[in-house]
């Protein structure tokens, strides 16, 4: 009988973390603030140029989004 990893039986049990986009607001060595489009902020690992709008996963920047108009629907 094949023994189970209770760790990673729980890990799958918690959702993957959402993948947000926002515009780079502050730059620092290997950290930069990200603006969402929610008012909020948050601080994220990599490399970016303010005022670039990128893609925010797990607080490490996954690459460049495009800037496209943002529309906000509230429900």
């Amino acid at each position: 009988r094949p023994m189970h990893n209770v760790y990673q039986q729980f890990r799958q049990l918690l959702p993957d973390p959402p993948l947000q986009a926002g515009i780079v607001t502050v730059v620092g060595a290997g950290v930069v603030t990200v603006q969402l489009p929610g008012g909020g902020t948050l601080t994220a690992r990599g490399d970016a140029q303010v005022g670039q709008t990128v893609f925010v996963r797990d607080d490490v920047i996954e690459g460049v989004a495009p800037s496209l108009t943002l529309e906000v629907i509230e429900i």
